[in-house]
């Protein structure tokens, strides 16, 4: 059987379109947004893998870096944290799992006018950066499912380290197949990788048992400064840049926390609000079902998902804090409204 064949139907044809927008490509920058997550580094893994398969000539960048949790993660090239001395002229860029020209950090951004661009995607709010194709897919779990069924239309084979860095994308946005977004496909497709001999429980085993002491200390900390508010609806928790010192942690050491905090009984959105600077605050929301946090998100200038969104507040933190919980009250309470109309 053809790799083809087992691309779901409504992907088909798009996927093949960005196979062929890949071979009209050389001197490729691999990107996805800043502070990598597991699918946007697993995705830029992806067509790494992709591109070697093809000769083409391409670099890996992310910005800052890969996150301390991904070490074990084997990429198919060295992973470049800056352009300012790239080993060829970039001339073409992949884009990926991102969809502003903000989120892939100042420096390549600046090189976006210059640069011949595929843009793959599956969050809400734009129509891609892409200037030869763009593949933006918000009913897609993961951009790294995406980038799949393009190796499949390849027709390269989903297995080694290419059908590792697809699971890790797809566990990382479905957390380990547990959101609203696991569909049929999503199943489907983390079935063809386990048949191909994907080792799934070993990635699961790496990404578990990866937490510094420091991590450990800070989710402590977290766990005992998080509050509810909005008379219970709200799970809410903000940690400042001398809560990271004292627990001698990293911001990515908060990965995962605000799915943490959703955990609580009754709670329909979780915010986690975390110190840049002493004038820059970035906060994640996490939400269940028909609870829409990318309009809280984006009432903010934030974006994201449905149930999974976040954005930047340029105060101080306790006056971020104050911002941040009236517009999820603003939302609930509109939405509450909202519920008691119908019921009538």
């Amino acid at each position: 059987m053809q790799q083809t064949d087992k691309i779901p139907a409504s992907y088909a044809a798009k996927a093949q379109q960005m196979v062929e927008a890949l071979k009209q490509m050389d001197q490729i920058v691999v990107a996805g947004h800043v502070h990598p997550d597991g699918d946007a580094a697993g995705s830029v893994a992806a067509v790494g893998h992709i591109l070697r398969a093809m000769g083409k000539e391409f670099i890996l960048y992310a910005n800052p870096g890969l996150p301390r949790y991904l070490d074990f993660f084997p990429m198919p090239a060295v992973v470049h944290t800056t352009l300012a001395h790239p080993p060829f002229t970039p001339k073409c860029a992949v884009l990926l799992d991102c969809g502003e020209p903000d989120r892939l950090g100042a420096e390549l951004a600046a090189l976006l006018p210059q640069l011949d661009c595929v843009n793959i995607d599956h969050h809400l709010g734009g129509n891609g950066m892409g200037s030869r194709a763009n593949w933006v897919v918000t009913e897609a779990a993961a951009t790294a499912q995406l980038v799949a069924y393009m190796a499949m239309a390849a027709n390269l084979p989903l297995t080694g380290d290419l059908s590792l860095a697809v699971a890790l994308g797809l566990i990382t946005d479905t957390g380990g197949f547990c959101h609203g977004n696991t569909s049929a496909d999503v199943l489907a497709l983390a079935a063809h990788l386990v048949e191909n001999g994907c080792r799934l429980a070993w990635l699961r085993e790496q990404l578990d048992n990866s937490w510094s002491l420091g991590r450990w200390r800070l989710w402590g900390l977290l766990m005992e400064n998080s509050r509810i508010e909005q008379e219970g609806q709200v799970g809410f928790c903000q940690v400042g840049l001398e809560d990271l010192r004292r627990c001698q942690a990293l911001k990515e050491d908060m990965e995962g926390f605000v799915e943490h905090l959703r955990r609580l009984r009754d709670v329909k959105i979780a915010a986690l609000l975390r110190e840049d600077s002493p004038q820059l605050c970035k906060f994640s929301l996490r939400s269940y079902g028909n609870i829409d946090v990318r309009s809280i998100a984006a009432a903010m200038d934030g974006g994201g998902h449905f149930n999974a969104a976040g954005g930047t507040l340029r105060m101080p933190l306790k006056e971020a804090g104050q911002v941040l919980l009236r517009h999820i009250g603003l939302f609930l309470t509109s939405q509450n409204a909202e519920a008691k109309k119908q019921a009538r």
